[in-house]
């Protein structure tokens, strides 16, 4: 199939897309380093856990003879039991850090770390914020109304309508809405 100019990507399952598959898949991709010391110590550990991942170290270490030689040396300090100090090596080591004894140490207190625990204080502290808010914009908004309605009815006295309101709102708009109607 020619290669198309308009910039459309080639039908699917074209010779192209097979091309590209197989060049993709036999690619040489750079190994990482850090992945490749990782499997060889997981191979050393027998901590591998599948076939399939035993097979591709093993063929890796087959190609590798130096790496072949650690991973035997690993396996046998691993198996053999740890190994006690000599007092000349104890001395040494206390040496290096300057001579200090046992029963001479200095302990240094680290910092406790902190718990999670739920703070419900803050969830406390918003909620109170948003009930004062929204008191704030009620009273406001009933103030307003009533200035509104004050001076849009000169017949009517602000003081009576305010009372009536605070106790019960109700009253004022539903009588508001019946004045209209038995006119």
């Amino acid at each position: 199939m020619p290669a198309q100019d308009n910039g459309a990507s080639p039908a699917p399952g074209s010779d192209e897309d097979r091309e590209l598959w197989r060049c993709a898949t036999t690619a040489e991709a750079p190994e990482d380093e850090a992945t490749r010391l990782l499997d060889l110590a997981a191979y050393a550990d027998a901590t591998l856990d599948d076939d399939d991942e035993r097979a591709r170290v093993a063929a890796l270490l087959a190609g590798a003879p130096a790496a072949a030689a650690d991973i035997a040396a690993a396996k046998v300090l691993a198996a053999a039991p740890p190994e006690v100090p000599s007092a000349s090596v104890i001395a040494r080591a206390a040496a290096l850090v300057g001579g200090a004894g046992a029963g001479r140490g200095e302990i240094v207190p680290f910092t406790a770390r902190r718990r999670y625990r739920p703070n419900f204080g803050v969830s406390v502290r918003w909620a109170g914020l948003a009930a004062v808010l929204l008191l704030t914009c009620w009273l406001g908004f009933d103030l307003g109304s009533d200035v509104s309605q004050a001076f849009g009815q000169p017949g009517r006295t602000s003081d009576d309508g305010v009372l009536r309101d605070l106790l019960d709102p109700a009253t004022g708009f539903l009588r508001e809405l019946t004045e209209g109607s038995q006119a």
